[in-house]
């Protein structure tokens, strides 16, 4: 019997964490572009991918910010690109599906529902920062909403409908996969879903074991076998939660926007080194890395010649 195929996904940047963070956290064009073909050199099938003003590291979802490393990815790489609609919880619904609908994706990510997005927790770690932006951005999240009500979601999921994306379906707590679960009965969603699991997120469900399988029964329960199940887990969560996955049938998600880290007080020193641990712990169970090629016919994805970048 041929080894089961695990989808690495890497988030190379994000919007969670600030330069001042980590020297090693992607900002510029060619920094994204150089961290997500080298994750996916590591292994990894597909890159998510957020943008970022390259003066000052500010989460920017503007597509001129896109453009040039998009293109730059495409020539270097085969991987699946991975547009963000997800931005940051300062933007507005607008704002953050311009990127995907100008570009066409093979896959989008979609947060399942709108919640408290706590970041201000960082602030008892990181306690020095370069820009201006950082610490308001940080503290503002005790007061902060990420919006995606019912209309944003119907919004983002029809206006990507023509263009074939696909989407990477974010879903941080159980009430999401209900959520997800109301639109497949409308039709909005087709199978096979790629449902990835959020844990260890300040208003989200926890990163504890129990709450992993808990993610999975219930999805399991609601979908059989018309998803494709994934997980992050955030920060000191990010490699245990991989493993509980992988070794339960799922697929992964690494990258420098869930965790800046490779080991307890250790920074990642780059996006393909969380792939390659997480690739070793993957093989160590028995199990093979998908490629691009195996990942688009997993997920069914339109493929690389029917984007717009």
């Amino acid at each position: 019997m041929a080894p089961r195929k695990v989808i690495i996904t890497c988030a190379v940047t994000g919007s969670i964490h600030t330069p001042s963070m980590s020297p090693h956290l992607p900002v510029t064009a060619e920094e994204i572009a150089d961290a997500a073909v080298g994750a996916a050199e590591a292994g990894a099938a597909i890159v998510h991918l957020h943008a970022r003003d390259p003066e000052t590291g500010l989460p920017d979802q503007s597509p001129q910010r896109f453009e040039p490393f998009l293109k730059i990815i495409k020539q270097r790489s085969d991987c699946v690109v991975n547009i963000t609609t997800g931005g940051a919880p300062t933007m507005t619904i607008e704002e953050r599906l311009k990127p995907v609908a100008t570009f066409k994706p093979e896959v989008a990510s979609l947060n399942m529902g709108s919640m408290n997005f706590g970041l201000f927790p960082m602030l008892e770690r990181f306690r020095e920062f370069s820009h201006d932006w950082e610490r308001p951005y940080l503290e503002g999240s005790r007061d902060r909403i990420f919006k995606n009500t019912f209309t944003d979601i119907e919004n983002i999921l029809t206006t990507c409908a023509e263009n074939g994306t696909r989407f990477e379906i974010e879903c941080y707590d159980i009430g999401h996969l209900y959520t997800l679960a109301h639109f497949v009965e409308r039709g909005l969603v087709k199978p096979p879903f790629f449902v990835q699991s959020v844990f260890g997120i300040l208003g989200g469900i926890g990163p504890h074991p129990e709450d992993v399988m808990h993610m999975k029964r219930t999805a399991d329960r609601l979908f059989g076998n018309d998803y494709r199940w994934s997980v992050l887990g955030a920060g000191r969560n990010q490699m245990p939660i991989a493993a509980i996955a992988a070794a339960n049938g799922g697929n992964v998600r690494v990258g420098l926007e869930d965790s800046l880290w490779i080991g307890p007080g250790r920074f990642a020193r780059s996006n393909a080194e969380q792939v390659l641990n997480i690739r070793e712990i993957i093989e160590g169970l028995g199990l093979e890395v998908a490629t691009p090629t195996e990942a688009r016919a997993i997920l069914d994805l339109k493929g690389a010649d029917r984007v717009n970048f």
